[in-house]
């Protein structure tokens, strides 16, 4: 497995060669939190992968025969098999790879992990509001507001509903 450590491609870079057998790769990039799900996954899964880094500023032109809109993550396989979204990619890995499973088998425990999953969504785009508002000296309660009751949501799921309450239902 590789790290982090790998360098960027950018415009004019040329493509990586194909995967290796028994390799998955994985375009992504350092700090993107859905790339980086799915670098927990298969770190989680001890799937052995390559990671290559795009720079998202300045794509590889030959990075659009990867995803359509030149979006990350994205999984390649040795035969030239492409997945992308992160959700899907996880999901992907969880079912390609045996081993320790991601969601448990009983339905209704698997639909509460998605269902917190769902409303995870919210988080890393109010993370990266707050610190760009943080960064440019704006205010920022409102977003920290925010953040907050998006916790408090994903508590109130993680807990269950109190008896005779609904959590779905505010």
């Amino acid at each position: 497995m590789t790290d982090d450590a790998t360098r960027t491609l950018g415009k004019g870079s040329c493509p990586p060669g194909p995967v290796p057998e028994g390799v998955i790769r994985l375009y992504s990039m350092r700090f993107c939190p859905y790339a980086h799900r799915t670098r927990l996954v298969l770190r989680a899964k001890g799937i052995r992968h390559e990671v290559i880094n795009i720079n998202l500023r300045n794509k590889p032109e030959w990075y659009f025969t990867k995803h359509p809109f030149g979006q990350i993550p994205v999984l390649e396989n040795s035969k030239c098999q492409l997945i992308y979204e992160s959700v899907i990619a996880c999901e992907y890995l969880d079912d390609a790879y045996p081993g320790r499973k991601l969601y448990p088998y009983d339905p209704y425990e698997r639909a509460r992990q998605k269902m917190l999953l769902e409303l995870f969504y919210k988080v890393p785009h109010l993370t990266k509001e707050c610190l760009v508002a943080l960064r440019c000296g704006r205010d920022c309660a409102d977003l920290k507001l925010a953040l907050r009751q998006e916790f408090c949501n994903l508590e109130e799921v993680k807990m269950g509903p109190s008896p005779g309450q609904m959590w779905w239902i505010k």
